[in-house]
C-alpha cells in the first residue's frame, strides 16, 4: 500500500512479521536477552494513537454547564456546597427600612411560591412516577442488553479475525518452513559439489604433474 503526502508518493510499509509462526526467541534465549537489550536502549514509543483511530468525541459541546460538571468530575474536584441563603427568610437588619422589608417580603412570596411548585412536583411524582420509572428501567434494561450483545459480536469478531491472521500465517509459515529446508538442502548440495570440485581439481593437478614427470623421464 503507498501513501500520497504532498504529492509525494510514499513507499509501501512491509511488515515481514509473523507473531503465531516466529518463536526464534523462545527457542533461543540468547536472542531475546540481546532483543530486551536494545529495546532498553530505546526511547519510548510515542503514546500518539494510530491514524485511523478517529478522534476523541467532545461531550457535551452543546451544554456548557454540563461540560464543565463532567470536568469537574474527571479533576475529582469536590461539588461546591449548595447556596442555602435563597430558602432562608431572614427578617430585616434595620427595622425602620422600607426597602428591605419589601425585599423580605418578595423573599417570602418566593419561598412560598417555591413550596407551591415542590407540593406539585410531589403530587404529579407520586401520580406518576412509579410508571415512568418503571419505562425509564425498561429503556435501561433495553439498551445495556443492546450493549452487552454488541460486546459479544465484536468478542466474537475478534476471536475471528485472530484465528484467520493464525490460520494464514501458520500456513505461511509451513510454506516458509518447507523453502528454508529446500533452501539448506540446495545450499548444501551447492558445498559437496564446490568441495568435489576443489577435489577434481587436485586430482588434475596431480595427474599434470605426473605426466609432466613421466614425460622428462622418457
Amino acid at each position: 500500500m503507498s501513501s500520497v503526502t504532498n504529492g509525494n508518493v510514499q513507499p509501501s510499509m512491509i511488515y515481514d512479521s509473523l507473531p503465531y509462526y516466529d518463536n526464534e526467541l523462545e527457542q533461543y534465549p540468547i536472542l531475546k536477552q540481546k532483543v530486551e537489550k536494545e529495546l532498553a536502549r530505546e526511547g519510548k514509543p510515542p503514546q500518539s494513537l494510530h491514524p485511523g483511530v478517529p478522534p476523541e468525541p467532545t461531550l457535551f459541546a452543546n451544554n456548557p454547564m454540563l461540560q464543565a460538571e463532567l470536568e469537574r468530575v474527571q479533576n475529582h474536584r469536590l461539588l461546591p456546597p449548595l447556596d442555602t441563603t435563597r430558602y432562608q427568610l431572614p427578617a430585616p437588619t434595620t427595622p425602620e427600612s422600607e426597602e428591605e422589608w419589601r425585599k423580605a417580603l418578595d423573599n417570602a412570596r418566593a419561598q412560598l411560591e417555591h413550596q407551591k411548585t415542590r407540593h406539585l412536583n410531589l403530587a404529579l411524582l407520586q401520580q406518576y412516577g412509579s410508571n415512568a420509572w418503571r419505562i425509564h428501567n425498561y429503556l435501561n434494561e433495553a439498551a445495556a442488553k443492546h450493549i452487552e450483545q454488541t460486546l459479544e459480536e465484536l468478542k466474537n469478531l475478534t476471536t475471528e479475525v485472530n484465528r484467520d491472521r493464525k490460520n494464514y500465517q501458520t500456513r505461511l509459515g509451513t510454506q516458509l518452513t518447507s523453502l528454508e529446508t529446500r533452501w539448506t538442502e540446495l545450499i548444501s548440495s551447492i558445498l559437496q559439489i564446490e568441495m568435489a570440485n576443489v577435489a577434481l581439481e587436485v586430482e588434475i593437478d596431480r595427474l599434470n604433474k605426473r605426466e609432466v614427470e613421466l614425460a622428462a623421464a622418457l
